[in-house]
């Protein structure tokens, strides 16, 4: 997009001080709730979390919408999309007036939301009227009208108080109709659309306006927006009720000092364009982050009572945030988020100027997403640990996340664009005499020369350097797997221990990190390329060591709010999300002759964890032997004493060898760094998506029984000791995994792959056998022995798959870039294999969850589990299908 031409002083200012007006309409409309919800609530009864889902429903929609809002305003000019939007939420204010049941309520709040999409309008619209180096300020003008908020905050309690709430809403209406009638007659068509239309030029498609939305970088710009945004909106929302609660002041007062948030969080983001357009975005986000670190930290301190048994006793003492303190932090806050918001905003029209309303919607709705989860978040916080400040600590952990992402992004720009100079240098100045050209990268583990289909490098250096990298990567990963798949033991002792959890909760304890695990690797899927294999696999499974010290401590106490096991499960999923990368890392390093079988021993002793935890956890708990270190016991329900700390705390000395070993020990090759983008391109490739489906088939069946076989052996066969049998079926399958991939190196892939679904049809086929006629002598080792083959094809699955995946793209690459030499081809297809096993390991993970939840429903349903076996067997049909289809047929597309 180029600065704008034939556009006067006069002509910026009206279109911009039209549509601040218009967003400061749209914004006050937007966040109603947050002062007739109070009254709303009253009226209805509702708990915190109903509050919290009805003050936040209509920021999902203003979310929700603004992609598409900015999409129409790139294809048909801001002046009319703004003006359409601003009728459609006025209508649907006027009609909240009329509604009185809850159900409605939130179906009304949906349609007063698309007052909030206006943001994505109004930014496309008012950036085509400025060149570049002004944008900054004219969107930080334009952000201003996040005062809206202040306005409700500050004069809608009058209004509610004297005219009751029926009346407030359609006040707002009626202003927010004749907003869009002056918006529509007083502001013209921006340039860039008017200059389209006047060459007959067609809009470009929706297609073409998503394709910046492949870029990691838009999606960094989202979590900014997320919190800086997101939690504004959510604090605007939630101020006035945490005031309430927690100081015992009036919805008046409330909304009074709720608007001094509110008011430097909007006005002051002009300011913050302004730095921007100066100082540079990067310098004006480095500080909203830092500040905002630090006040949402002292914000989430609970008041708390300390006792230190000094020698001459006692020393008691308090801290507590006064309504003083309170008004200037969250004052101080709302300034640094203003700043960070215009900040946000200033790199889009800088780095997509063609796409600014895509671009600018995706950030926004993102943003708007924020203010949507995050009131639901804090009222859900509050009930489940009756602490108010945890609002504050979960917004300190956000801005801590994206303070660390921007950082390293941001360190990693820079050695891509200094690479030449930085590897010139030694890591020390006192290594300067021995920094010669033969040992650039050297010193930072990094290899610049990698070679392995090369037989002479392979023999003399290569071989050496891949197996070392292999055999630490192995019991990284099956660590890994151990805490990612600890709750199925932990959360059968919970109830023996004075856990008062119902089966539902204990259910979903049981499911979240298989949840977490499976969306996690489609992220870690990228991760290898971007960071490096070293670096990576190092802080993956450092990372691990939060889960197992929160676990070893959260069983120890009854009392601990359920959240906290939540956010424990959720987190064990890092565990999951380590195979992704675990698996890409271990590709580059392995010639095409042997990958198979080095993908096979790394995923199939890395898959040896689930077995590990399931045989070593329920051992440890019942030793006291380390009690000095963590803790007394706990007495169960049958009079045993049980040490349940030590499922998670068992795993921290050996998590804390291996992040020693994966620093010091690991390498990185500087041949597979690749950007999101350049990764990206497997979304394209239609075998990403068949072997999506194969591996789901064979890993997504394999952790699934693994996590299911427990609880169906226990419903179907309840005389069996089901937990003394468990830990055989993943052990079974990840030694097969191992010990079989050498079988696809030699006779391929795709054949292996075949007959393995066949055989699993087979198998599924007898378990249903057995369990028609569970009640005869032997139906249990009938049963056993189908799922021990069930367990032992996966494995075998697991491998053949992984081995096809590098031969089909090597085919494919050659056909697809004809215009690359060989080099050139083979790095890629290296780069797209890599990627490609990572992401199908992501998409198959989601059978950690789905399998299980398949037995209850159809147990819940049929009264017996045959219903999801049918249905595992048919997919099995169509996997033996598209195998031979595509692979192994005569004159198949890709033969492997």
């Amino acid at each position: 997009m180029h600065s704008p031409i034939d556009v006067t002083a006069r002509q910026q200012s009206q279109m911009l001080g039209m549509s601040t007006v218009a967003f400061v309409a749209c914004f006050a409309v937007w966040t109603i709730f947050s002062i007739i919800g109070v009254r709303i609530k009253q009226d209805l009864g509702l708990s915190d979390t109903e509050f919290g889902l009805l003050v936040a429903t209509p920021i999902l929609t203003g979310s929700v919408s603004r992609i598409f809002l900015g999409i129409w305003t790139d294809q048909y000019g801001g002046r009319l999309v703004y003006t359409l939007v601003m009728v459609a939420a006025a209508v649907a204010t006027w009609l909240l007036s009329t509604v009185s049941t809850y159900p409605m309520f939130l179906l009304a709040a949906l349609g007063v939301g698309l007052a909030g999409g206006s943001f994505a309008v109004g930014i496309a619209y008012v950036s085509r009227w400025f060149p570049q180096e002004r944008q900054g300020t004219a969107l930080g003008i334009f952000g201003v009208g996040n005062v809206g908020a202040a306005v409700t905050n500050f004069g809608a309690p009058f209004l509610l108080v004297a005219l009751g709430w029926q009346t407030t809403a359609q006040i707002y209406a009626a202003v927010l109709l004749a907003m869009a009638v002056i918006f529509f007659l007083f502001t013209k068509e921006d340039p860039a659309t008017a200059a389209r239309k006047a060459r007959g030029e067609k809009p470009r498609s929706t297609l073409l306006e998503l394709e910046p939305l492949r870029k990691l970088q838009v999606w960094r710009f989202a979590l900014y927006y997320f919190f800086v945004f997101g939690g504004f909106v959510a604090l605007a929302l939630w101020l006035p009720r945490y005031l309430v609660g927690v100081y015992d002041l009036d919805i008046r007062a409330a909304g009074m000092i709720a608007a001094a948030y509110s008011v430097p969080a909007s006005i002051f983001r002009a300011y913050g364009g302004h730095l921007a357009d100066r100082r540079g975005a990067r310098t004006v986000m480095y500080w909203t982050f830092g500040v905002c670190a630090v006040l949402t930290f002292m914000l989430s301190y609970p008041d708390t009572d300390y006792v230190i048994h000094g020698i001459h006793g006692p020393i008691v003492f308090s801290t507590s945030m006064g309504l003083v303190p309170f008004v200037v932090a969250i004052f101080m806050l709302g300034f640094f988020m203003s700043l960070g918001k215009a900040a946000v905003y200033k790199h889009i029209p800088v780095y997509y100027p063609d796409h600014v309303g895509s671009v600018g919607g995706l950030v926004g709705m993102i943003g708007g997403l924020g203010g949507f989860v995050l009131p639901i978040a804090f009222g859900a916080m509050l009930d489940l640990t009756g602490v108010w400040t945890s609002s504050f600590a979960l917004l300190f952990a956000i801005v801590a996340a994206a303070m660390v992402w921007m950082h390293f992004s941001i360190r990693a720009m820079e050695r891509e664009a200094l690479s030449d100079e930085l590897g010139a240098l030694p890591e020390l100045p006192e290594m300067k005499p021995i920094h010669g050209p033969e040992k650039k990268g050297a010193l930072a583990g990094v290899i610049e020369d990698w070679r392995p289909e090369d037989e002479t490098f392979w023999a003399e250096r290569g071989r050496r350097i891949a197996n070392r990298n292999l055999w630490i990567s192995i019991p990284a990963l099956l660590l890994a797997f151990s805490v990612w798949m600890v709750w199925s033991v932990v959360v059968a002792k919970l109830p023996t221990i004075g856990f008062a959890y119902t089966t539902d909760q204990l259910f979903w304890l049981a499911a979240l990190p298989g949840l977490s695990g499976a969306t996690l690797r489609i992220f870690y899927s990228f991760m290898i390329p971007i960071f490096g294999g070293r670096l990576w696999t190092t802080l993956t499974t450092a990372s691990l060591l939060i889960p197992a010290f929160g676990i070893g401590y959260a069983v120890q106490n009854p009392d601990t709010p359920y959240l906290i096991f939540l956010v424990l499960a959720l987190l064990c999923g890092f565990g999951g999300g380590n195979f992704a990368s675990s698996m890409a890392n271990i590709s580059y390093f392995f010639p095409k002759r042997e990958k198979g079988n080095a993908l096979a021993l790394n995923a199939g002793l890395g898959n040896l964890g689930v077995s590990v935890m399931q045989f070593l956890v329920p051992l440890v708990v019942t030793t006291g032997a380390f009690a000095a270190v963590v803790g007394d016991g706990q007495t169960a329900a049958d009079g045993t004493m049980l040490w349940l700390q030590n499922a998670g705390f068992v795993w921290v000395p050996f998590l804390i060898v291996s992040t020693a070993l994966a620093w010091f020990g690991m390498n990185d090759i500087a041949s597979a760094r690749a950007s999101f983008s350049e990764q990206a391109v497997i979304f394209s490739r239609f075998h990403n998506w068949v072997m999506c489906w194969l591996y789901t088939g064979t890993f997504g069946s394999f952790i699934g029984y693994s996590a299911g076989f427990p609880l169906l052996t226990k419903t179907q066969f309840p005389a069996v000791d089901a937990l003394s049998f468990a830990f055989l079926g993943p052990f079974v399958g990840a030694l097969s995994r191992a010990g079989t991939g050498w079988v696809s190196d030699r006779y391929g892939g795709g054949r292996v792959t075949l007959w393995t679904f066949v055989g699993m049809i087979v198998a599924v086929a007898g378990v249903l056998y057995f369990l028609a006629i569970k009640d005869q002598p032997g139906a249990f080792w009938g049963f056993f022995a189908c799922f021990m083959a069930l367990f032992f094809l996966t494995g075998v699955g697991n491998a053949s798959t992984f081995q096809m995946i590098p031969t089909i793209m090597r085919q494919e690459v050659a056909r697809l870039m004809p215009g690359m030499d060989d080099a050139q081809r083979l790095k890629q297809a290296e780069r797209e294999s890599a990627a490609i096993v990572a992401f199908t390991s992501a998409i198959a993970a989601y059978g950690a969850f789905f399998i299980p939840k398949a037995y209850g429903t159809s147990i819940a349903m049929t009264g017996g589990p045959q219903a999801a076996l049918w249905s595992f067997l048919g997919f099995y049909v169509t996997c033996v299908l598209a195998t031979w289809v595509f692979y192994t047929r005569k004159n198949a597309p890709v033969p492997c």
